[in-house]
């Protein structure tokens, strides 16, 4: 065999090889799996968490490669494409055509059946039985009074819901998971006033169980990334215990609850939360709100926000959100301030900011923190931030 022809031989076999294999053609053939994102420090790192049901224009997929991370969320496509799973893989292959190094992720709960999901439809309809029941025989719903819960105490109920996954996740556009509802699961109160605190622990050990299974067999190739870092009184250190199941944390609600506490002690609490998971090489997806979180919001709906004016100016907001976001920030971290994930409803959909294109550069070390005031360097701005107060200064250079 000639020499020149083996060496191309080689080459493609691992290139084959390092892709995802379903359904592969010439326009997944550069897609490699590299499992973390992208980074830079060049500019402010992004994120992007986002739903519509309806499929993308161009214009919104070329606004979409631009970033590293990208979470298509629950309704994804489902309009147009007739569920969330391949609403999600149309848009994800999409991007890759213009951005094949974008990383996506597929939003799957760990135990609300929301709608628009063509296998758990079918899946329910052979077995109605894996819908969670309250002690009435009623079935147990979310506070909106019609979604109801998979019951992930029983073996069979996981077993489906691994299997979708990993379905989903084979498909040579999809690079890994987001994970939501974690807090809801390992927080008693909210299924202990539903089903009782013996089914609670049942769900518990059955989402526990889940999770290990999760990483074992999807971790080694897939992005798992999970709400799951907050400061809650029922978790020691903000819940980064949990973080041995996933490659990293999205953060939700960093401002909007406190539990008795400051709203500074509560937002410190989290920072370091965050500092500490991101020294450590997790991933951090950091979404943080525009506009003020509504009532509902902490009904569950946690993206629900006050709607913000396309014409009203929130340069401070913006500031001091991106001052919070950079003293946690390490490689791969990656954040999103934002006024809702409808893009039918948001003024920040499509829309850049001036702080978003500005030189960043490296830290030139870690936040330092003196009672409620935080500062830190990087190459090309000097962060100042006050949360007692909840201002802040990025002075460039």
């Amino acid at each position: 065999m000639d020499s020149k022809f083996s060496f191309l031989l080689i080459v493609l076999t691992l290139t084959l090889g390092s892709c995802k294999t379903q359904n592969v053609d010439t326009s997944t053939i550069n897609l490699v799996k590299n499992k973390l994102p992208e980074f830079s420090w060049d500019k402010m790192p992004l994120y992007m968490h986002l739903r519509k049901s309806t499929s993308f224009s161009n214009k919104e997929v070329q606004y979409l490669s631009k970033f590293p991370l990208i979470t298509f969320e629950k309704t994804t496509g489902s309009k147009t494409f007739g569920s969330t799973e391949k609403g999600t893989i149309k848009a994800a292959k999409a991007v890759k055509k213009i951005n094949p190094n974008a990383k996506i992720l597929y939003y799957k709960n760990v135990v609300i059946n929301w709608g628009g999901y063509s296998e758990d439809e079918n899946f329910l309809y052979e077995h109605p039985e894996a819908l969670l029941i309250n002690a009435k025989g009623q079935k147990s719903v979310m506070p909106n009074g019609k979604t109801g819960f998979f019951d992930i105490s029983e073996d069979y109920v996981r077993k489906y819901w691994l299997h979708h996954v990993k379905k989903v996740t084979e498909n040579p556009f999809i690079d890994g998971v987001f994970l939501d509802a974690n807090i809801k699961v390992l927080v008693p109160g909210f299924f202990n006033s539903r089903v009782g605190e013996e089914k609670q622990e049942a769900i518990k050990s059955g989402y526990l169980s889940m999770m290990a299974d999760l990483e074992s067999q999807l971790g080694d190739d897939n992005l798992l990334i999970a709400n799951i870092l907050r400061v809650r009184p029922e978790f020691e250190d903000s819940g980064r215990a949990y973080l041995k199941f996933f490659d990293g944390s999205y953060i939700e609600g960093f401002e909007h609850e406190s539990f008795g506490m400051a709203y500074e002690d509560y937002l410190a609490q989290g920072i370091e939360a965050v500092q500490k998971s991101a020294r450590e090489g997790k991933v951090i997806a950091m979404s943080l709100g525009i506009g003020k979180g509504l009532k509902n919001a902490e009904a569950g709906i946690d993206d629900v926000r006050k709607k913000v004016s396309k014409h009203e100016d929130f340069s401070k907001r913006l500031e001091y959100l991106l001052a919070i976001f950079l003293v946690c920030a390490e490689k791969y971290s990656y954040v999103y301030p934002h006024d809702g994930y409808g893009t039918e409803k948001s003024a920040v959909w499509l829309k850049t900011f001036p702080q978003y294109e500005k030189p960043l550069g490296k830290p030139l070390g870690f936040a330092k923190r003196e009672g409620y005031i935080y500062t830190r360097k990087f190459e090309h701005v000097d962060v100042w931030l006050d949360i007692k107060n909840k201002t802040s200064k990025l002075n460039y250079k």
